[in-house]
């Protein structure tokens, strides 16, 4: 049975062999900062709520005051949450250039706050919020202010249209430049490494098969099944922050 120590002293050695290794990151990784993830049973954002009502673009289209409704109480749980070890872990590989870049599946902001440089947000960020109808966009604390001020959503002033939320909704396509940046990163990687992702929702959870297609390696840091448990070299499932700990003092 491997241990938790000797795999992660041979994640350490997948990482010093590597020349282009790209880190991409889930919910879990979060976690330690006291965002839930979404389906974790008990914990999840999505247990007691339908995400295709509250979070889908149709809903947003169809009623941006209920939207917002869920979204508001979103935003105030995230805007005040602080970077983990685990996000300070990454940001570190990154500066001692040991993974070129972070893809995340994350809005939080958390990666780019830890100090992680080359950081590709394929799911968006609530860092900026945008008016559909003139394309401008207004920064978080902004919009912050605006919800606290009224309920309702929050509206461009110059259009007086409702704002939406910088972030992919359902029922929306990733952006295009972040995710051609992370398909090309991913197809370039002799290693990936997976933290805190179940690796479940696509087009992102589809990186890793490029990356083991092109003949990289995956070393995945997670809890819980994933579809590349098989497929990894070496797989860690305890806690996101112990792990990368022990990770970073193999190295």
């Amino acid at each position: 049975m491997t241990t938790a120590s000797t795999a992660a002293a041979r994640v350490a050695e997948l990482l010093r062999g590597s020349q282009r290794a790209v880190a991409l990151t889930g919910a879990g990784v979060s976690v330690p900062s006291g965002i839930p993830d979404f389906r974790s049973p008990g914990t999840g954002l999505w247990e007691d709520v339908d995400p295709m009502a509250v979070a889908h673009i149709e809903a947003w289209r169809r009623d941006p005051d209920r939207f917002w409704s869920f979204y508001a109480q979103r935003f105030a749980t995230l805007v005040d949450k602080r970077p983990n070890e685990a996000h300070l872990a990454l940001a570190e590989l990154e500066r001692r250039g040991l993974i070129r870049a972070v893809i995340t599946q994350n809005i939080d902001r958390l990666h780019r706050m830890a100090g992680t440089r080359r950081l590709i947000e394929v799911h968006g960020s609530i860092e900026w919020s945008k008016c559909m109808s003139c394309a401008g966009k207004f920064p978080l604390d902004s919009v912050v202010e605006a919800l606290r001020a009224e309920d309702g959503a929050p509206e461009c002033p110059a259009c007086i249209a409702p704002l939406k939320p910088d972030v992919v909704l359902f029922g929306e396509l990733l952006p295009e430049r972040a995710m051609a940046e992370a398909e090309a990163l991913a197809m370039a990687a002799d290693l990936m490494l997976c933290v805190g992702s179940s690796l479940e929702v696509y087009p992102a959870a589809g990186l890793p098969a490029l990356t083991r297609g092109a003949g990289g390696r995956l070393a995945l840091i997670t809890q819980g099944p994933t579809p590349y448990d098989g497929a990894a070299d070496v797989k860690l499932d305890g806690d996101v922050v112990d792990d990368l700990r022990r990770v970073l003092a193999a190295l």
